[in-house]
């Protein structure tokens, strides 16, 4: 027993004296070594394991050394840095070799089961070695672990942004090949799997926090090349999706009844069977693509394509079928010759025509006019019946519940709440509501209508003067305008009287029964006119002031013709509502400025013929002055 313990103290002794100075040798060896690099990585990598095993074997356990951090990992960290960054090199050109290897081969699966390709799994192999090798230094220092652990983070980084960056250059050359797109996607898909794994192996939780703010920011990156990804397959089936959509919409406004009845009742039955005839179309489009994707893409991937699928149906539906595009949405009468404009300028819409018949003599002026209404009136005949909008509520409703699949789709609150479904209702909803909250609509949401066009520029000025009064108890509102003057006004006269005079309209809710226009005299030949005229606006107490406009036009008056516009204001009363009051100049413009929702309205209501205020709202706000007057 006394042998074994001397024996024992004896050893120790030796060792931990050995090891002294060899520590002092190798470690002044191996800092000349890091000046020089007088061998490959590879062979300081293999001494240092057998530093490692020598330590592990007999100092480990030795006083003094028993217990503490062993020094000799600071000795290699240089080299071991060394080697990891040339991985990165070797990793690189690996994955280059894999990514076209499984190019050659057609992008096969790796497997019976697995929906991604080869290329994925030699990328991690090469990388699950590189970090085996880092694991098995079994680095006693957590600090210099530490530091691996962060440089090989970066490794993962680059050989993984580098395929992702490959498989996006690539994308586009396999569109058309559903099968192969569908992989690549997937091989991405793959890169997060294997990456969360990857991180585990590292530590998970316990790994270092920059290392793993690394991984997490590749994971987000990851996550973005997807999405990039499954947009652009999604978009590339767009042409397919619109030309389903197109006849979906033929088929819809071949759909008869209803009239223009503001919420008129359809029954529930036939409603249905009329959405399902004209949802076939767009049906058998999803059917087979959507069968395709399921079987073929990983189901992370396919609820991707699902997302953008469903906002490039909506916005398509909306697009082609709710707000088709108008001929020319920012000069409705551009296609008419100068003298068919000055005409169809300031007239109704619906008697453009019999004007045009009664008052063009030249056969070709006759012709194009003609063409130019025809494009418009198909314009208009794009509108939907209420009837029309009742049979695509319940088609909306219907691929909503196709993109749910019964909980194996896009999730209800995903569908309900997506911008592109909001969107389309909102437009939607425009073709059922009520001439006066359209009109209202419109006043709330056009806030540049009187912005003037850069090219046009203004066409003059008119001086107004307005004042607002409340009935304390009543509530009933009185709009008095005062038009002063009006100013360098720009309208050339090839011959005949300039007669220009000031039109002020009221626009808003609940003016049917209301004075919603007044008139200044004209002034002969004056480009400068003074007026000086007062007038009185009565609104009701049912909606704020908010809700109203005034529409100022300076008119040239035409003995036995429509007067023709010189120039057009707008002043909307919100404005002024605080103050009670405003005097000021306003500059005119050749057309009041409307966006998409201006327009959409602009077009409902120009279906209302049997409406006066909707035909009258039409009309002032279609006006567009025209260059080239007729004598």
């Amino acid at each position: 027993m006394l042998f074994s313990i001397l024996y024992n103290l004896c050893f120790q002794l030796s060792a931990a004296t050995m090891w002294s100075l060899f520590a002092v040798d190798m470690k002044y060896a191996l800092e000349e070594h890091e000046q020089h690099r007088l061998c490959k990585s590879s062979a300081y990598m293999n001494l240092h394991f057998k530093v490692k095993w020598l330590y592990t074997n007999y100092v480990k356990d030795v006083p003094p050394y028993k217990g503490s951090v062993p020094e000799y990992p600071s000795w290699f960290e240089p080299f071991v840095m060394q080697w990891l960054n040339e991985n990165d090199d070797v990793s690189l050109e690996y994955l280059h070799g894999a990514f076209n290897r499984d190019k050659k081969d057609g992008f096969q699966k790796s497997s019976e089961h697995a929906l991604f390709s080869n290329s994925v799994v030699d990328v991690f192999t090469q990388l699950t070695q590189c970090f085996d090798v880092v694991s098995k230094l079994e680095c006693p220092d957590p600090e210099i672990w530490k530091r691996y652990m962060k440089r090989f983070a970066k490794t993962i980084v680059k050989v993984l942004i580098a395929y992702a960056d490959i498989v996006k250059k690539e994308f586009p050359e396999h569109l058309k090949e559903e099968r192969i797109a569908c992989i690549l996607m997937n091989n991405i898909q793959q890169l997060r799997v294997q990456l969360e794994k990857m991180f585990e192996s590292m530590g998970g939780d316990r790994l270092e926090q920059d290392a793993a703010n690394i991984l997490n920011e590749l994971q987000q990156t990851l996550n973005g090349s997807l999405d990039e990804l499954a947009h652009q397959f999604a978009c590339s089936l767009e042409p397919r999706i619109t030309a389903s959509v197109k006849e979906l919409s033929d088929l819809l406004s071949a759909i008869k009844g209803g009239g223009h009845t503001i919420g008129a009742a359809q029954p529930p039955g036939a409603v249905a069977a009329e959405a399902d005839e004209v949802l076939r179309p767009l049906m058998d489009l999803l059917d087979g693509s959507l069968s395709l994707y399921a079987q073929s893409c990983e189901k992370t991937v396919l609820k991707r394509l699902l997302k953008e699928l469903w906002k490039i149906v909506m916005r398509i539906l909306e697009k082609t079928v709710v707000l088709p595009p108008m001929t020319d949405k920012t000069m409705m009468f551009k296609s008419l010759t100068d003298n068919a404009k000055n005409l169809a300028a300031n007239t109704k819409i619906e008697d453009m025509s019999r004007l045009f018949k009664n008052h063009m003599t030249g056969k070709q002026d006759v012709k194009n006019a003609l063409s130019g209404v025809m494009d418009i009136s198909k314009d208009f005949e794009k509108n939907l019946s209420p009837k029309q909008c009742a049979v695509l509520e319940v088609a909306l409703d219907t691929i909503k519940q196709y993109f749910h699949a019964g909980g194996n789709g896009l999730k209800k609150a995903f569908l309900d709440k997506s911008p592109e479904l909001q969107s389309l209702r909102y437009a939607l909803s425009l073709y059922t509501q009520t001439t006066d909250t359209l009109i209202k609509t419109f006043v709330t949401t056009q806030i540049n209508e009187d912005s003037i066009d850069g090219q046009e520029g203004s066409v003059g000025e008119v001086s107004i003067q307005v004042d607002l009064f409340t009935h304390p108890g009543t509530g009933e509102h009185k709009v008095t305008v005062k038009v002063v003057a009006a100013n360098d006004l720009k309208w050339n006269v090839p011959s005949g009287m300039f007669r220009p005079f000031v039109e002020v309209n009221l626009i808003g809710p609940n003016l049917s029964d209301k004075k919603r226009k007044h008139a200044t005299k004209s002034k002969s030949n004056n480009w400068s006119p003074k007026y000086n005229e007062t007038f009185h606006f009565m609104i009701g107490n049912e909606e704020q002031l908010d809700c109203y406009e005034l529409h100022i036009c300076v008119k040239d008056y035409c003995f036995a013709r429509e007067d023709r516009l010189v120039g057009v204001a707008v002043m909307q009363l919100k404005d002024i509502v605080e103050k009670g009051s405003c005097a000021c100049w306003l500059s005119l413009g050749k057309r009041i400025q409307m966006d998409e929702t201006g327009w959409t309205i602009l077009r409902i209501l120009s279906q209302r013929t049997n409406d006066e205020v909707a035909k009258e709202f039409v009309k002032l706000k279609s006006d567009i002055r025209q260059e080239n007057p007729l004598a």
